[in-house]
């Protein structure tokens, strides 16, 4: 730990980071769960923070995404180097230009935090439904898992399209990993110099529409061509897979920190293997490393690359020894056989003459938790002598009984980690105090660090939980705590609609705010509570942070209060020391 620097940092800011100092022009328009990356670009622009080139970046913000990938679309046809952020129907909005730019060969790499599209009802959750409308368009489809490669995808993604002049789409989890703090190593302008050379930003330029150099380029084209030069392309997509080794190989060398395009992590004789994209794959495996202890021959394959798909080094990564493989889409397309990445899977196998049944589930559309107790019952349905070929996995589906059967007694947790939930209210600092709290960890311990947010869709006013982690070790648990040895309720009137004691584990800790002393509080609780209470042998602790936030002049901003009585309580960090801080 000592040699390295790390930081805890959100998703987005990781993301957003990494391509401020990448480039000269950002057209942005704000939609959830992207945003934040769009308005960290425009407050750094304004407070004339520059790129690894010594300009500061132009950040304008369009009428709508389509005025968005528009600008994007001009400002490359002019030599710029140019991105963007978006999700879900702000996508959808920016399809026509992506058509262009990849058919143009304009090198590029936007961020993505993947979102579920409006279909029956909106939501502003994550899924990969709308990255998955975009894989007729041409270009190269990224998937990172985790802020920490979120950031490192973010710098290869851009190095990655100025080699191949095919523009990249890098997509991670909406709010699961945008909105996720983590304790990351951060890249310096020293590692993006490396790997983004100026000669890469001088070939580009040297592709400028200019009336000094003429060429021509977007034209309207007949029968007679229009085909051959569809076709013509193929060359320059087939290279993708070879120069993103290249690329990930380099920066292996430069950071430490190794990739591949298709990663398999698992028994190396393993005869059952789940194929997943995004921040799935990390619960994936942490669930294989805890089977394969106990006897089971499992694996998992993160699928990085998805367009151009490689078949070839997809087929190398699994083991000769796969029996049977389930592939998890966290999209739906209706009507269809089956999801986009278990139809490449199909293909691939085929191809590849390798004899392996392949079924095909889907999970966590809309941020639906995908917890380790689902991981667990695909593998247990893969062990079947007649799995279901089309399944879902985290709800119960008693209308076309497609679902699994999850056993939710299933679980495992590491002793190394400390655990702690939060109950507050959207707008009453609970969320901004967690962010402080894990920062303050991250930036004066050795932990490692992770912070989730569960946030309502209707904001202000609404239910917020937060869920944080730390450990000695690094975390790989991109899912809600189900045992947390602390619990904190800020707000006292939700003890009669929420349970909040429901993930707390035994001989714990439950910290309450509540307008009543330590010798009144107890008849004012729920039974249901007390009964909890003490069944969990919880030590509880009370305080009225509202008088005492109103005695020290804070007004309503309890949260400072309740940071402070979290680290008296939680011993992460010793309390005088962290009231410093």
């Amino acid at each position: 730990m000592a040699h390295k620097t790390m930081i805890a940092v959100e998703g987005s800011e990781a993301v957003a980071s990494v391509a401020h100092r990448l480039n000269e022009v950002i057209a942005i328009y704000p939609i959830t769960p992207s945003s934040t990356m769009g308005e960290l670009a425009d407050e750094w622009s304004a407070q004339g923070q520059k790129n690894v080139w010594g300009n500061v970046p132009d950040v304008v913000e369009m009428q709508s995404e389509a005025g968005a990938a528009g600008a994007v679309h001009g400002a490359l046809q002019a030599g710029a180097l140019t991105t963007t952020f978006t999700s879900s129907q702000g996508l959808l909005l920016m399809i026509p230009n992506l058509y262009k730019i990849a058919g143009e060969l304009h090198p590029f790499c936007m961020h993505v935090a993947a979102r579920t599209l409006a279909t029956h009802a909106l939501s502003i959750f994550g899924d990969h439904s709308d990255v998955m409308a975009c894989r007729q368009t041409g270009m190269a489809m990224l998937s990172s898992a985790s802020v920490q490669e979120a950031q490192d995808f973010a710098c290869i993604g851009q190095a990655a399209t100025l080699h191949t002049r095919v523009p990249f789409m890098h997509f991670f989890d909406g709010f699961r990993t945008s909105h996720e703090i983590s304790k990351i190593e951060p890249l310096t302008d020293d590692h993006l110099r490396e790997m983004v050379t100026q000669n890469m930003v001088e070939t580009h330029r040297q592709n400028a529409l200019t009336p000094d150099n003429p060429v021509l380029r977007g034209s309207s084209q007949n029968p007679d061509t229009f085909f051959q030069m569809q076709e013509a392309r193929n060359p320059i997509h087939a290279r993708v897979p070879d120069v993103l080794e290249e690329t990930f190989e380099k920066f292996a060398k430069l950071t430490g920190r190794k990739y591949k395009l298709y990663d398999y992590h698992g028994a190396p004789d393993a005869d059952r293997v789940v194929i997943i994209m995004g921040s799935g794959g990390e619960t994936c495996r942490e669930v294989i490393s805890h089977l394969n202890r106990k006897g089971e021959k499992v694996g998992v394959v993160q699928v990085r690359l998805f367009r151009p798909f490689d078949w070839q080094r997809f087929a190398a990564a699994l083991p000769d020894s796969v029996k049977s493989v389930a592939v998890l889409d966290r999209t739906k397309e209706a009507g269809a056989l089956g999801e986009p990445l278990y139809m490449d899977v199909v293909t691939t196998l085929s191809r590849a003459n390798r004899n392996i049944k392949v079924i095909g589930g889907r999970y966590g559309l809309s941020s639906k938790d995908f917890t380790p107790a689902q991981v667990k019952a695909v593998y247990d349905e893969l062990a079947k002598t007649d799995p279901k070929p089309t399944f879902t996995v985290g709800i119960i589906d008693d209308v076309t009984r497609l679902s699994l059967d999850v056993d939710d007694s299933f679980k495992f947790e590491r002793d190394d980690v400390q655990r702690a939930i939060f109950f507050g209210l959207g707008s009453d600092g609970t969320v901004g105090a967690n962010k402080n709290s894990i920062k303050i960890i991250a930036d004066h311990t050795d932990h490692y660090t992770q912070g989730y947010f569960v946030y309502d869709s209707k904001k202000a006013g609404a239910i917020t939980i937060s869920h944080l982690r730390f450990s000695s070790k690094p975390i790989y648990s991109p899912y809600l705590i189900k045992h947390a040895e602390f619990v904190a309720c800020h707000q006292f009137h939700m003890l009669e609609t929420v349970d909040v004691l429901k993930h707390a584990a035994k001989n714990g800790t439950f910290l309450l705010n509540a307008p009543y002393s330590k010798d009144e509080v107890w008849d004012k609780l729920p039974q249901s509570l007390q009964k909890e209470i003490i069944e969990k042998n919880l030590k509880f602790y009370v305080i009225d942070a509202g008088k005492v936030a109103h005695d020290a002049g804070m007004g309503k901003r309890i949260n400072t209060v309740m940071q402070v009585c979290f680290f008296g309580l939680s011993g992460v960090i010793e309390q005088d020391e962290a009231i410093g801080y």
